[in-house]
């Protein structure tokens, strides 16, 4: 009769992590993240946020922006889902820079300024066709 190995499936597992190393270059994820952190002025948000030294830290808006491209990308709508993505999948948990939003912070970025997100998504839809990361 045949021995095999026994295995643990149901154990958890204690993983060393890093984010950065999880975007992959030459992916839409790992361009938009370029493109947000290092290329795109995003200073058209910053009139939104008169939070000073008062009040509780914001989440920056481009990590909200990386959270709401890539999943609109694929075509969760959901801010419910959206958020529970970045707790579960691990390219959003990469883009949200592990932070979680709440699915209301992340509607109230998204009603709030509409206008300055379809700025941004068109610019980041330009570069990503140059690239022909859009399918």
């Amino acid at each position: 009769m045949a021995h095999y190995k026994e295995t643990e499936k149901g154990q958890g597992l204690f993983l060393t992590i890093n984010l950065s190393e999880q975007l992959v270059p030459g992916t839409y994820e790992y361009t938009l993240t370029r493109l947000i952190d290092n290329k795109l002025n995003l200073s058209i948000f910053d009139r939104n946020y008169n939070n000073d030294c008062t009040g509780v830290a914001a989440i920056e808006p481009r990590i909200i922006l990386k959270i709401i491209l890539y999943c609109y990308s694929l075509g969760v709508v959901s801010l419910k889902k959206i958020a529970k993505m970045c707790k579960e999948n691990m390219i959003v948990k990469s883009l949200a820079e592990d932070i979680e939003p709440h699915y209301t912070t992340i509607s109230y970025f998204v009603s709030g300024m509409s206008d300055e997100i379809e700025k941004i998504f068109g610019q980041v839809l330009l570069v990503c066709d140059g690239k022909g990361l859009i399918k």
